[in-house]
């Protein structure tokens, strides 16, 4: 009651499995169990604690001749900054204890957003064109409230991209809140997008709030929208243009901003009747499209590098440097996971690189067999217009429409388009021609 009157929101629970349960779904700052709840299962209940929320810190009490015998038994590892109390503390010494463990967890999170945005601000700060128009339209829709419709494929930084759109709108000081609809089950996904009633005691029911009611004043982000089944694309449609949601309770006007992302053509889900026509122009006000990576090549290296420190970091390694060879097969590969593989990869070679320099060898096998085939010289006696050929095929089979070929290639759409028929290479039509 003391804590609730402080403006804390505390969930009571009185077993270990329904606290994990919650912990799961709802998540947590800090967690207070009785030693006799952690005791129970041999500390596991502490161990997955842990494992669901690593940075909450957890206060323990007891009595006091349990104190002792509880931290001897506490396992080593993985259950760090732990605290114990005693019964008989003073309840304004255990405040004292809980907003303590609450600042570190503020100062945890500040430190792990400022190594994040140290990571991710290249993001920002791109050299490729199509990446810096992209940026600058985002700037333009972030001071407005239109509805913003986000397509690229899956890896180009799409979320982060969401989220920056809200720290430079208006609404930067209010929640930011997304919802992955791949992630969700059907359940999860009506709770997650709209809330729902659930069951927190036998005599009364607790409404979850959804996305729409916590970050009013905000932006609500969904990644994956072309998952949404059917009942929540139609709610979708009575919500996004008048922002009106039907609650328990009755209709309720909300004030957010909202942002989804899809990497499908929703046109052509629309044409398949997979998604609503109507709930496709109402979301579409203003379109962005995240390019891939292999559209911003000038951007491969500068991102590797930012990465590879990062990730030396990490793993407690001293400054790491990329060879000209490692270079040179990052620019040329054709990073279909886009800069969620480019991360994986740097990650990959910080760890095994044995000095100071990262070899092909030290990259994913996907990336180092890219880079033999490239390095690999055609037969003597092939022609310039046989290795154009099999370089416009090789791009074309990656690319997803001519515009994203005819860019990758650095050459206009008709040039492509003449070259596509001299070499006859209809059968690369492209999906989005």
């Amino acid at each position: 009651m003391r804590l609730e009157s402080q403006g804390h929101r505390i969930e009571r629970v009185t077993n270990g499995s329904l606290a994990l349960k919650l912990l799961a779904r709802d998540g947590f700052d800090l967690v207070s169990s009785d030693c006799r709840i952690a005791e129970a299962n041999d500390f596991e209940f502490l161990r997955e604690v842990r494992r669901v929320e690593p940075d909450a810190p957890i206060i323990l009490t007891a009595e006091v001749d349990g104190l002792r015998q509880v931290s001897n038994a506490l396992p080593a590892g993985g259950c760090d900054y732990v605290d114990y109390v005693t019964t008989l503390w003073p309840s304004e010494k255990f405040e004292q204890l809980v907003n303590q463990a609450l600042e570190l967890q503020r100062t945890r999170f500040k430190s792990h957003v400022l190594r994040d945005a140290a990571e991710d601000s290249l993001f920002l700060e791109s050299r490729s064109p199509v990446m810096r128009r992209l940026l600058e339209n985002a700037q333009q829709a972030a001071a407005s409230n239109g509805t913003i419709l986000m397509t690229g494929e899956s890896g180009t930084g799409r979320t982060l991209l969401a989220r920056q759109i809200h720290f430079w709108s208006p609404r930067r000081e209010k929640p930011f809140i997304a919802v992955n609809c791949a992630m969700l089950s059907p359940q999860s996904l009506e709770r997650e997008v709209l809330g729902q009633a659930v069951k927190s005691a036998p005599t009364r029911a607790k409404r979850n709030r959804g996305p729409f009611e916590g970050a009013d004043g905000g932006t609500v982000f969904f990644e994956d929208v072309s998952e949404l089944r059917a009942a929540l694309q139609l709610a979708l449609v009575r919500l996004v243009p008048d922002r009106s949601l039907e609650t328990p309770d009755g209709e309720t006007a909300v004030d957010v901003r909202i942002i989804v992302a899809t990497s499908r053509d929703l046109l052509s889900e629309v044409a398949a009747h997979r998604f609503r026509e109507d709930l496709y122009y109402s979301l579409n006000i203003i379109s962005l499209q995240v390019p891939a990576l292999r559209q911003r090549t000038a951007d491969i290296l500068p991102l590797a590098r930012r990465m590879l420190a990062a990730a030396a970091v990490r793993n407690h390694r001293s400054d790491l440097f990329i060879s000209d060879e490692v270079a040179a097969a990052m620019t040329s590969y054709r990073w279909p996971g886009n800069v969620r593989e480019l991360r994986n990869a740097m990650e990959a070679a910080a760890v095994l690189c044995e000095t100071d320099t990262i070899k092909v060898a030290h990259l994913p096998e996907a990336v180092s067999k890219y880079a033999l085939a490239a390095s690999t010289p055609p037969p003597s006696g092939t022609s310039l217009d046989e290795i154009e050929r099999e370089h416009i095929a090789r791009v074309l089979a990656d690319s997803r429409a001519l515009e994203e070929a005819a860019m990758t290639l650095g050459i206009n759409i008709s040039t492509l388009w003449r070259k596509r028929k001299r070499y006859k290479l209809d059968q690369f039509a492209g999906s989005n021609v």
